[in-house]
């Protein structure tokens, strides 16, 4: 494989790294006959991107060499971005940019012409792989927005770094809300601040959804994909359908084609149909809040173990969150009738019992037992010889 980018498309290349490092750790490069794929996803299997450069983007675009097969490979998104780090230097003194891959060396190698005759080369090592595609069809959504991305890139502008969820909805008059998610903690009796966006029908390109549906969805990838589609002046297609299911947002071009996957909440929102309308102050409720994290869409891509840890003495097992259709095992040991008799015996009222999650698949943060039973006797009793 090799390809030659030229002018401002090294700069676009280099964004859709930087939006594409804001997902995954790890850089999928396929070339193809339509073009060259770029892919990653992250490590919960929960968002997915996706940009697929057309073969009129590059100066020269050669897929494979004759008689041989196209090579795939992955990468470390760190090494990679590296390449591109600055998007300031790429824009004034890099004129072209040549990556190869194959030949001799196994080796991806990308090399940098900038100005003056100086030429930077990149040597990175990759390891084959199998061709990463996600599943998804926009055209089987029922609900589709468009606008430019310079709109909802404002609209996002005064949400905080730090929120990590936010719910996209139509409220009255169909307009566009975005509204900040915050997840209602059980013990937590302070209201959070909450940013809401509310955009006209008429600002928007395409709107075809009803009044009341909403999704909420990460911000973190959104904006990645928000600041590569204002930088190219390219609009924004979002293409959803109930809670729970993967949204899809697009971005096409002439030259290149963007989608970003990602799962959403199936919890519905607190503030649907009615998005306009302020949220209820939190309150503390006297029993455990039921916890999103099972029913939600991430679940489809992720096991999350939960493990409550109860007071000394207690004999309570870890209870684990499956996705929908998963059982755990079960136990057939002697004391299970015992261990399932002594659970409902919690006060009511009580507080709920930290809870610890682990991600990683078949782990769990197994509780301290204390040991049950009287302790054998090692030693006889010194006065029974007298």
């Amino acid at each position: 494989m090799k390809c030659l980018v030229t002018g401002g498309n090294v700069k676009v290349l280099g964004r859709a790294v930087h939006s594409l490092s804001r997902i995954g750790d790890e850089l999928y490069l396929e070339p193809l006959d339509d073009g060259l794929s770029l892919r990653t996803v992250n490590s919960s299997r929960s968002a997915y991107a996706c940009f697929l450069f057309a073969p009129l983007f590059f100066q020269l675009y050669q897929a494979a060499s004759p008689g041989q097969d196209p090579l795939r490979c992955k990468i470390l998104m760190k090494s990679f971005l590296s390449v591109f780090r600055s998007l300031a230097m790429l824009e004034k003194t890099v004129e072209k940019c040549c990556i190869s891959l194959g030949g001799r060396s196994s080796l991806l190698v990308i090399q940098l012409h900038c100005k003056y005759g100086v030429r930077k080369t990149h040597n990175l090592s990759f390891q084959d792989c199998e061709s990463l595609q996600a599943v998804f069809d926009p055209a089987s959504c029922p609900h589709v927005l468009r606008a430019p991305a310079k709109l909802l890139g404002e609209a996002v502008l005064p949400f905080p770094p730090a929120l990590a969820e936010v719910t996209l909805g139509i409220g009255r008059g169909r307009r566009v809300i975005l509204r900040s998610y915050q997840e209602e903690e059980a013990d937590s009796t302070v209201k959070a601040m909450m940013t809401e966006i509310s955009i006209g029908e008429e600002d928007f390109q395409q709107l075809q959804a009803q009044e009341g549906v909403a999704i909420t969805f990460c911000l973190k990838e959104f904006r990645g994909l928000l600041s590569f589609a204002e930088s190219a002046n390219l609009p924004l297609s979002i293409h959803f359908d109930a809670p729970g299911r993967p949204a899809i947002f697009a971005i096409k071009d002439s030259l290149l084609d963007g989608h970003f996957v990602l799962a959403t909440l199936l919890e519905p929102s607190p503030h649907s149909p009615e998005l306009r309308q302020p949220a209820p102050p939190l309150q503390a409720p006297s029993t455990p809040h039921p916890d999103d994290f099972a029913n939600d869409d991430i679940d489809s891509y992720m096991i999350a173990m939960e493990t409550t840890v109860a007071s000394e003495g207690s004999r309570t097992l870890p209870s684990i969150s499956l996705s929908p259709g998963l059982q755990p095992p079960c136990n057939c040991g002697p004391n299970s009738e015992e261990e399932n008799e002594a659970e409902p015996s919690a006060v009511p009222g009580t507080p709920p019992p930290k809870k610890f999650r682990s991600l990683f698949f078949g782990s769990v943060l197994a509780a301290a037992h204390s040991p049950q039973g009287p302790s054998p006797v090692l030693a006889e009793d010194s006065e029974g010889e007298g």
